[in-house]
């Protein structure tokens, strides 16, 4: 017996869809109004859409309660596992005591925070969006800014602000590649149209978040280095989406930042030195010098993780990896029995554990890789593991309740419900596009999964209205990237990267308003380009979204896995050499 889905219960599409969005406004409420904890938010949030999805969407209780369940699942693997491995890993580098070397790195590179925020969580943060995607970046760079000495609140709010100039070409650029095969708009000209304008974003945020930090005046002061970073990283990551493909952006534009501003800073220093106020002053012994090999083996870790997920977002390596170690299984009870809305399709619920080819399997990896090579023994990682995860224990709870929140949503029809709402906006409709990506962001905490969610109706509205496509299913993506910040998955990892696990309201209420403010920019810039810069829009043809599989390539990938195994044992051997050397 299969269960058609229901998106408009009270026949009239503005009540169905405010009656969806309660369990929104109910998170919003508790985070920024009542300032309850992150874990309860979360769980009170997830009862609430389970019973509304049976009350009012008339749900069956069965299958309301296996989506929830199947929703906490997919939170916990492969969302928690990144998130786990992310934190374990940046936890060796302290307990090894190389983070100390690291800090000393730092502020001999320089001491002034607003330099410190633009080189870690704007270009170093965009590294690791584009290779690793999800929360690496927040959990990694907010943690590191702590360790050298920023204000938790602000190392985690200013990293979430950053973070947004990446995401939507994340993860090796999977969001874009997803909206490409839901919409059947080539996925180049969906990564030229979000390249033409994601980058006037990325040229912002820089001074947004040392203005942030330190008032218009002190970023007058180092507007040199906001512009070498902004503008380098904005200019290459216009070049390479509309030139290269939605793959690289992330890559090539945060390395050239983080390029330029060292350059910059061989040759220029502001004239002072900006700290927190009252900010204690800083305990770094200056007289100690670190050799190029110490530093490097301080960095290791990084460098290591860098290698490794470049190499496992390679498709050959995926798919071999998925070869030898994937399972996939249909949730009982749950798999093909909800019909959608259109009464056309069945629709499919399945668990994929791809425990090798994860992204969070290539960070454990790096972290296993690093024990040895801090001589640290692996009795004593294994108990810092389960420090990890206790350290993680409510920002676990928190992931797997959001996700089962966005599932519920997903599967009762009330996320269509609220998008329907919006596509009745009629010619405004370009305006609303970014919201509806906005929107989906912040209930399922990733551009990828709003990218699926949303692309087929933007894309489907666009064209009822004469507007081109490619212009909201892009706007979906760079809308998506606002929304990021305020996600409560989002949150929870900041959260819990910087020791404030139980404070996500304040967190929240850190990025609220930036969030909203930077989505604004993104609604009024799609609305210009729908009807009045209709220059901007790439040529292109639709593709056909049911294209044939193609067989995995599976020779390719061992050959790729060889050679990471070539490079990882060189730079290994090299960092041992050298220290063996050292001693003697």
């Amino acid at each position: 017996m299969n269960w058609i889905q229901e998106t408009d219960p009270f026949n009239n599409t503005a009540l169905s869809a405010l009656a969806a969005a309660i369990p929104v406004f109910f998170i919003f409420w508790a985070l920024i109004i009542k300032k309850i904890k992150g874990y309860l938010a979360s769980l009170f949030t997830v009862s609430i859409a389970v019973l509304i999805a049976i009350i009012i969407y008339r749900m069956p209780v069965k299958l309301a309660l296996l989506s929830s369940v199947h929703g906490a699942m997919y939170g916990f693997f492969p969302i928690c596992w990144i998130i786990i491995a992310a934190v374990f890993l940046y936890n060796i580098t302290v307990k090894s005591g190389q983070f100390e070397i690291i800090k000393n790195f730092m502020a001999s590179v320089t001491s002034d925070r607003r330099l410190q925020a633009l080189l870690i969580a704007f270009s170093f943060g965009s590294f690791l969006e584009g290779t690793a995607g999800f929360g690496t970046p927040v959990a990694i760079t907010a943690a590191m800014m702590v360790g050298l000495g920023f204000n938790p609140l602000y190392a985690a709010g200013i990293c979430l602000i950053a973070n947004t100039a990446p995401v939507a070409f994340g993860g090796i650029g999977i969001p874009i590649t997803v909206a490409a095969q839901v919409s059947g708009i080539p996925e180049m000209a969906i990564s030229q149209m979000v390249g033409r304008t994601l980058p006037l974003l990325s040229l912002f945020v820089p001074f947004y978040l040392v203005f942030l930090m330190s008032g218009f005046k002190r970023s007058v002061e180092v507007f040199p280095a906001i512009l070498v970073s902004g503008l380098s990283f904005a200019f290459f990551q216009w070049f390479s989406s509309n030139y290269m493909g939605p793959m690289l952006p992330d890559i090539i534009a945060s390395l050239a930042s983080i390029i330029g501003l060292m350059i910059l800073l061989k040759f220029w220093k502001p004239k002072s030195i900006w700290r927190f106020k009252d900010e204690p002053a800083p305990t770094l012994n200056t007289d100690i010098k670190y050799s190029t090999q110490q530093i490097i083996k301080a960095w290791s870790p990084f460098i290591i993780l860098t290698i490794m997920v470049i190499a496992w977002g390679l498709q050959p390596v995926k798919d071999t990896l998925n070869y030898i170690g994937f399972l996939k299984f249909d949730i009982p009870g749950l798999h093909n029995v909800i019909m959608s809305s259109e009464g056309n399709s069945l629709l499919p619920q399945t668990f994929k554990l791809n425990y090798l080819s994860a992204s969070g399997t290539a960070i454990i990896i790096s972290a296993i890789i690093s024990i040895p090579v801090f001589g640290m023994r692996f009795s004593d990682a294994l108990k810092l593991f389960i420090s990890t995860l206790n350290q993680l224990k409510f920002p676990i709870i928190t992931i797997t309740s959001i996700l089962g929140f966005a599932y519920i949503t997903n599967n009762s029809g009330m996320s269509i419900s609220m998008a329907k709402a919006l596509a009745n906006t009629g010619i405004l409709f370009p305006f609303f596009a970014p919201l509806l990506g906005w929107l989906g962001v912040f209930i399922t905490g990733s551009d990828t999964s709003s990218n699926a969610l949303f692309s087929k109706l933007q894309s489907s509205t666009a064209s009822s209205l004469g507007v081109d496509p490619v212009v909201t299913v892009a706007a979906n993506a760079t809308g998506g990237v606002c929304g990021k910040m305020i996600s409560p998955q989002s949150i929870a990892i900041g959260a819990a990267s910087v020791g404030l696990v139980g404070k996500e309201s304040d967190l929240f209420r850190f990025t609220a308003k930036h969030s909203i403010i930077m989505l604004s920019l993104i609604c009024l810039l799609t609305l210009l380009q729908a009807y009045f810069i209709k220059w901007i829009i790439p040529v292109y043809q639709m593709q056909d979204v049911k294209a044939a599989a193609v067989v995995p390539n599976v020779t390719q990938g061992y050959a790729f896995l060889l050679i990471l195994a070539a490079v990882l044992i060189s730079f290994i051997s090299v960092l041992i050499f050298s220290q063996r050397k050292k001693s003697l």
